[in-house]
């Protein structure tokens, strides 16, 4: 801690000197000002534990420097004690209405002087000591908070790489399973429909066969990108595995055939050539994707029968012919 500061003010060198002495082991650094303007001027460029101020000074006495002295927020809440030889009721009130906490009569007694300074000095250290308590709990606050939030960001990292896909970035199996069931939950509770389609690449082994697999990659990737940019950002795209993918459609979907022309227009962005780099350099590579589509509640009412009415269709479109849409069998709201 550093050593507290007192400014002692007074346009008679002998009365400085004086305090000057009798504070000499009070166990602080003692600076002197001898008119009210140094004393300002001494006040902007260090800060005080406590400021003995003369009253009767010419061109500024020590109420003026006082009142100044309370309206600095730098200095507002440094403790004034004035030092006068008018010691009056009237005086008084004059100076604690001007920011004064303490009076000292000349000539100044000894004993009164130091233990009225050393009152002020413990208050000052023990300010200080509280600061710097409160400076060190707040470190110790930031240092939690930036590990909390370290936890939480490894913990939002792991349940991510837990629930979607490592090569798209797609949700995963696991979370396809969680917002379906959540699909299905809010279109009960509000008696509204829901598409749900699968999708199965068709020509994709054979680009596996040719380029190797880091260009099927590549293609799964491009094909998963697709896919995002055809659907809504609360429908849900996932990658099921292999060349396999499912969508959840939530909200636009209330009949079959408004169901059957957005998967369309998905498997026509699907079928769009692919510019890619190969082990031969730049190419082109084109596939198609069977989809199949199954309304919820229309062609089932819960999570598995739903899932399994979409599969079959798209085992229907690939036997007949594959590149298509086919919507599940069923009794359809048209």
């Amino acid at each position: 801690m550093p050593t507290p500061k007192i400014l002692i003010v007074d346009d008679h060198a002998p009365n400085r000197l004086a305090l000057r002495r009798l504070l000499a082991k009070a166990g602080a650094e003692l600076v002197e000002a001898d008119s009210g303007n140094a004393a300002l001027a001494a006040c902007l460029d260090q800060h005080f534990a406590l400021i003995l101020l003369d009253v009767n000074m010419p061109e500024m006495d020590g109420f003026e420097v006082a009142q100044l002295l309370s309206e600095d927020d730098t200095s507002s809440r440094t403790p004034i004690i004035f030092i006068s030889a008018a010691y009056d009721d009237l005086h008084r009130l004059k100076g604690y209405g001007s920011g004064a906490v303490d009076y000292i009569a000349k000539p100044v007694n000894e004993v009164i002087l130091r233990s009225k300074v050393g009152v002020f000095l413990e208050l000052y250290r023990r300010k200080a000591e509280l600061q710097a308590a409160l400076d060190q709990l707040y470190l110790h606050s930031q240092s939690l908070e930036h590990e909390i939030e370290l936890r939480r960001a490894s913990e939002q990292e792991v349940w991510h790489r837990a629930s979607h896909d490592a090569l798209t970035d797609l949700p995963n199996r696991m979370l396809f399973m969680d917002r379906l069931d959540n699909a299905i939950e809010r279109a009960r509770r509000h008696d509204r429909p829901f598409a749900l389609a699968y999708i199965d690449i068709d020509g994709f082994k054979p680009v596996n066969d040719t380029y190797g697999h880091q260009v099927g990659d590549e293609l799964l990737k491009a094909i998963a990108g697709r896919l995002r940019s055809s659907v809504r950002h609360e429908d849900t795209v996932s990658r099921l595995g292999g060349d396999e993918f499912a969508v959840i459609l939530e909200g636009v979907i209330d009949t079959a055939s408004a169901a059957m022309r957005l998967c369309e227009s998905i498997g026509r962005e699907l079928r769009r050539p692919y510019p890619l780099q190969t082990p031969d350099g730049p190419g082109i590579i084109e596939i198609g994707a069977s989809i199949g589509v199954a309304i919820f509640p229309d062609h089932a009412d819960d999570c598995d029968p739903l899932i399994l009415a979409a599969d079959q269709a798209m085992y229907r479109a690939k036997r007949a012919g594959k590149n298509r849409c086919e919507m599940a069998v069923g009794s359809i709201s048209q």
